[in-house]
């Protein structure tokens, strides 16, 4: 899927300066696209104008040439699959219940699983390292036992794009790693990811394409070679930073200076 933003203008006040100012952007298909900036850059608010969920001012989004707006609610949900930033359960339900709510724009009304269904749901709980958990409630779980099972609610969607706003966030490493890794070979299978990140090495490390985002406004967009550059980082973080590349990864690395 390829999703795609011109001149994008989003403000949620007239009396502040827009969150996006004029963005333009586009995530080719099959492609592991990484949002990077400061807090307040405009990250967040660039994944809910692409997936539709905020009015934008002026400007156009689109999904495969096609305006986000147009999209049904239901082809959508098939076909994007979502992790936000934050979420609550407030309710008792166990780890399966929760990523099987991933198949549910595939089910009609009263619909019940099928095989396929259940080989999904433990798929997906099997890549995120959560299918131990399954019996558990979810308001057992620490924050980043909760997000592998969020993410494999997603992948159990078997979507065609992942939109994922700090996807590693609460993981420690040997997930952290897995997770990005799992997205990889997905992208590498034809899947399209778009995710938040504040890890700039991870990014370099992972993604084929990077936007950095200052203040609303695009500050570069491409390879991690082409947007991670010591005088762009400083002006966009406000410190000192290193850029080298890494002899053990043989990708560039990223160190803030004191």
């Amino acid at each position: 899927m390829i999703f795609e933003a011109r001149d994008l203008v989003v403000r949620y006040s007239s009396d502040h300066a827009p969150a996006l100012n004029g963005v333009s952007m586009r995530v080719p298909s099959a492609c592991l696209y990484a949002v990077l900036g400061p807090n307040g850059s405009g990250k967040s608010t660039l994944l809910r104008a692409l997936l539709g969920s905020i009015p934008i001012n002026t400007g156009s989004v689109s999904i495969d040439g096609r305006p986000t707006e147009s999209w049904a609610r239901r082809l959508l949900a098939r076909s994007v699959g979502v992790v936000t930033q934050t979420e609550n359960v407030t309710f008792p339900i166990s780890v399966r219940q929760l990523v099987a709510m991933g198949r549910y724009p595939h089910l009609g009304p009263l619909e019940r699983e099928g095989v396929d269904d259940h080989e999904a749901i433990r798929r997906a709980l099997e890549q995120c390292d959560a299918l131990g958990l399954a019996e558990r409630d979810v308001g057992t779980l620490s924050g980043g036992e909760f997000q592998r099972v969020r993410i494999a609610r997603a992948l159990a969607q078997a979507p065609q794009a992942l939109v994922m706003d700090e996807p590693t966030a609460n993981l420690d490493l040997r997930h952290e790693m897995g997770i990005l890794g799992l997205l990889r070979d997905s992208v590498d299978s034809g899947l399209t990811v778009i995710f938040v990140t504040h890890h700039i090495d991870l990014a370099a490390r992972f993604a084929d394409q990077l936007l950095l985002l200052e203040e609303g406004k695009v500050a570069a967009e491409g390879t991690a070679e082409e947007v991670l550059k010591e005088d762009v980082l400083k002006r966009v973080y406000r410190c000192r930073i290193a850029v080298r590349n890494d002899p053990v990864t043989g990708h560039l690395s990223v160190t803030p200076l004191a």
